[in-house]
């Protein structure tokens, strides 16, 4: 019955498989599983393109050659093998494809919002393969996402980098060799302002932005005497100490201390100037770094002390005034930050927005007079950047993996649309292929409707009715101060 369920939401939304994938492959381990490319040559190549490298400017005619999964060759009258798939590109664009620095597409849990400090819990234990949105995702070019917890902690969970292996078991969607991170947050999302409380609830503490900094201030310096105990142990150990009793381990402090050591990177939600200069203190206090401010939406004030501690700012284009901390948001907010020195992003924190990335960065042509190479880069290598992936995507350039997306005309057009999306060289997207297999889903649909229909009602029970499953949130505007029931917002 799950199986069937399954099938029927990913028919419902018209979520395409590729090819000719069989229905039985499809629901293959609770998911429309297919093999994109199970039959293909180990090479493509993509002839006679607008190439978009974002790291050495745009090439006219040019050809890309993908070779087992990586980038093997950019330039003019590339050479493939007799096997290889070739794609005329001529009138094309091909871009890298785009990294989401902020993203909760894939998460069936956003927030443990039952304690201030949730350092223990992690994103990639709650990541669903089959959620519709990513395969949209996949058709506005995006390849690569960073799935976060939400922001109702001041220290939340771990979060994973995915790229979008839509129709893979789930353990294939992680990004391998991902610098681990974690989600902080600040300001009202954490002291949980818009809640409610019922008669008898305790308001959970920290309720002001100086509690926030005493939260941090205190986790830490836990995290630092943890850690000095384990390092006097190992010495011990290592001086030939035999029968040691080796200190309790802490699930929530052991990433602390890997925040501590340089392993592991902090993604911190915050908007106002002045939560931003403390988190940045802080750090330095502790010896830290702060990887990347998320929204930072006022960072355009301290843009200077940012670019001093080296955090980079994942930011939205133009959302804003929605709550009061947003209110002295401006959409000149990540150009300032640039011509500081700052590495910015552009993100998504949205499954709808997350399918236009490409416009959003436009946007910042406009907003602050970007050139089109530095709006490139706010969804493609800046956004790697922050997430320590900039060896592997970000750019098009030979070694790099072939995470690509052939557009129809230049992505910064709103007429432009993603004709196929690769993905370490593998097809995960492909229009064509899309429309060719929608009359068929919509009879599957339709024949799974009658079934149900049809389908004997339980003792005592109602003939079901048929008609369209109900779709669960997609969390989208996790910036509005509403409890959904899972902590708090997720921005």
């Amino acid at each position: 019955m799950r199986k069937l369920i399954s099938l029927f939401i990913s028919l419902a939304v018209l979520v395409p498989a590729w090819g000719g994938a069989s229905a039985q492959q499809r629901r293959r381990e609770g998911a429309a599983r297919t093999e994109p490319n199970a039959a293909a040559a180990t090479e493509t190549l993509i002839r006679n393109a607008t190439v978009i490298t974002v790291s050495r400017g745009t090439l006219a005619n040019t050809d890309i050659l993908i070779r087992n999964g990586k980038i093997a060759g950019v330039g003019q009258n590339l050479k493939a093998g007799e096997r290889a798939r070739v794609i005329d590109a001529t009138g094309k664009y091909v871009m890298p494809g785009i990294v989401d620095a902020h993203s909760h597409s894939m998460s069936d849990a956003i927030n443990e919002g039952t304690l201030s400090v949730t350092s223990m819990v992690r994103i990639r234990d709650v990541l669903n393969p089959t959620a519709p949105n990513l395969y949209r995702e996949l058709a506005g070019g995006v390849t690569t996402l960073n799935i976060l917890h939400g922001s109702a902690n001041t220290i939340g969970g771990q979060n994973t980098v995915v790229k979008i292996k839509y129709g893979r078991p789930v353990a294939e969607f992680i990004f391998p060799g991902a610098p681990p991170g974690i989600k902080f947050a600040l300001g009202e999302n954490v002291k949980q302002a818009s809640r409610t409380l019922q008669p008898g609830q305790t308001r959970r503490y920290p309720a002001t932005r100086m509690g926030q900094e005493e939260v941090l201030r205190d986790a830490f310096t836990r995290a630092r005497n943890y850690k000095r105990t384990w390092d006097e142990h190992r010495a011990a150990v290592a001086q030939g100490g035999r029968n040691l009793i080796p200190p309790r381990r802490d699930l929530q402090l052991e990433p602390l201390v890997e925040i501590l050591e340089g392993k592991r990177l902090v993604h911190a939600h915050c908007y106002r100037a002045d939560e931003i200069i403390m988190l940045l203190n802080l750090a330095d206090d502790f010896g830290f770094k702060i990887k990347t401010l998320q929204h930072v939406l006022e960072g355009y004030k301290v843009a200077k002390e940012i670019a001093a501690h080296g955090a980079g700012a994942s930011s939205f284009a133009d959302s804003w005034g929605y709550k009061i901390e947003a209110y002295d948001a401006i959409p000149y907010n990540a150009a300032v930050m640039v011509r500081a020195g700052v590495i910015v992003s552009i993100n998504s924190d949205s499954d709808e927005r997350a399918r236009r990335l490409n416009i959003e960065a436009a946007k910042m042509m406009k907003y602050g007079d970007l050139s089109e190479d530095e709006a490139l880069r706010l969804i493609t290598l800046n956004p790697a950047i922050q997430l320590g992936v900039q060896d592997r995507v970000g750019s098009i350039d030979v070694g790099k993996d072939a995470d690509l997306a052939i557009w129809t005309a230049h992505p910064f057009s709103v007429y432009s649309r993603v004709e196929t999306t690769f993905i370490d060289g593998d097809i995960f997207f492909d229009r064509q292929q899309d429309l060719a297999r929608r009359p068929e889903l919509e009879r599957e649909r339709q024949e799974l409707l009658r079934a149900e229909a049809n389908r004997p009602p339980a003792e005592g029970g109602a003939p079901p009715q048929p008609g369209a499953p109900r779709r669960r949130p997609t969390n989208h505007h996790d910036h509005d101060d509403v409890d959904h029931g899972e902590g708090d917002n997720n921005r």
